[in-house]
């Protein structure tokens, strides 16, 4: 059915798109995403034979966003460990050990204020949070007022400035291990690491060895390299980490609209109009 096929919808990665599969499909017009990070794609090698692509960038920034500030707000009140805690048959604990750090009033670090990282900003304005971020390119005055936000040139003065570190960047050769030892090492000894990027924008080893050695306080992950990390990997066994399975953006009606939105991007290729997320090679 090879020369049938017009369209492809990549979810979670599948089917892997090499230059095999594009070989076999001399009628390809469009490969449409489930999401908005396309590093799982030879975008050039795409493009070489013709093929537009889009991703599903409207769909995923709300529902990304609001696992960020789960993720944070789960670290720094230490629910997973006051859940089990209250779910265990002794239920014996000592209020000093389970104390969790304030949010209200924190500085919130934002690496990466695309759509996603902007959406977060307007929920820590919420928790009354004093907001940095970090960017390729700033944001418009108004923007950065509407939030709150302090534009930080350089990654450095952020890190060593906030109490909790959000890293929403696109995974690129630039990005790939972004945050490493020397990053963690500027962060506050109290500081925690919040990743819904990529697992490969974080040395997974450096982190591991940070939050053993008490460099940083702890880290929520919602992406991790690889994925899932082997199970006697030592970050799944330190008490100060919190791991979910990529879910970020793993709603209901997050994922209808994923769907609808390539949908959209696919009936547009295949009638020769304009793709509304049509990703570009760069």
């Amino acid at each position: 059915v090879g020369k049938k096929v017009q369209a492809i919808y990549l979810w979670w990665h599948k089917p892997v798109i090499d230059r095999e599969l594009l070989q076999s499909l001399p009628n390809l017009k469009v490969i449409a995403n489930s999401g908005v990070g396309m590093d799982h794609l030879d975008l050039k090698l795409v493009a070489a034979f013709g093929v537009k692509m889009a991703n599903a960038p409207r769909a995923v920034s709300t529902s990304t966003a609001d696992t960020g500030m789960a993720l944070l707000l789960a670290s720094a009140r230490r629910l997973v460990e006051v859940h089990n805690i209250a779910v265990s048959p002794s239920m014996e604990y000592c209020e000093a050990d389970i104390l969790g750090v304030k949010v209200t009033g924190a500085t919130l670090g934002i690496i990466g204020m695309g759509s996603i990282g902007y959406k977060i900003a307007l929920r820590a304005k919420a928790f009354e949070m004093n907001i940095l971020y970090h960017n390729r390119t700033r944001r418009k005055a108004q923007e950065e007022q509407a939030v709150g936000a302090t534009y930080c040139g350089k990654i450095d003065s952020l890190l060593q400035q906030a109490d909790f570190v959000m890293v929403v960047v696109s995974l690129t050769p630039q990005t790939r291990k972004l945050i490493g030892k020397r990053e963690l090492e500027l962060m506050k000894p109290t500081a925690t690491l919040i990743n819904i990027s990529r697992g490969a924008v974080v040395d997974p080893e450096a982190l591991a060895a940070a939050l053993q050695a008490g460099v940083i306080g702890a880290a929520a992950l919602d992406v991790t390299q690889p994925e899932p990390l082997p199970r006697d990997h030592p970050l799944l066994k330190l008490k100060n980490v919190i791991i979910t399975p990529h879910v970020g953006v793993r709603t209901d009606k997050a994922t209808r609209m994923i769907t609808e939105e390539a949908v959209e991007n696919i009936l547009a290729a295949l009638n020769g109009l304009p793709l509304p997320s049509e990703v570009l090679p760069s």
